[in-house]
């Protein structure tokens, strides 16, 4: 059924792309890509109770998002600012304002306003009803 609605709603954009809706309308394509910036390509999970979540995010100049990782499909829309992103691996990705990109999948990663702006993303997460849209990557104190 999942795989059912991405391939209508592709279609749709595909021909609304197509038509350019009416005169005067202009679209201004964010993003089309068949990978994360990890280059990994995506695997749709198998998910009871879609809901997808958009997001407008702040984030101060210094602040951080802290590890954590996405279990489903996450977009994100740079409006205003600077983000880095680095993974667990020391890979960092930067992007600024008018960028867009596709979020790595089940990988420990950890986004920071490296600006001296406020940050602001539009983040749209293909996520489920009922669970968290991030899992925090949690720490453990051992002696």
């Amino acid at each position: 059924m999942k795989k059912l609605t991405f391939t209508i709603l592709a279609i749709f954009l595909a021909l609304a792309v197509k038509s350019q809706y009416n005169t005067g309308i202009s679209l201004e394509p964010l993003l089309k890509t068949d990978t994360t910036i990890a280059g990994q390509g995506f695997i749709y999970p198998d998910i009871q109770s879609d809901e997808i979540t958009l997001l407008k995010i702040t984030f101060k100049p210094g602040q951080s998002t802290g590890w954590h990782k996405h279990e489903f499909p996450v977009f994100a829309y740079v409006l205003q600012g600077e983000l880095t992103a680095e993974q667990e691996d020391g890979t960092l990705s930067r992007f600024t304002g008018n960028t867009s990109f596709a979020e790595v999948i089940n990988t420990w990663h950890n986004g920071t306003n490296t600006g001296t702006e406020d940050l602001i993303l539009i983040v749209t997460y293909l996520g489920e009803k009922g669970k968290r849209l991030s899992v925090p990557k949690e720490t453990t104190n051992n002696p």
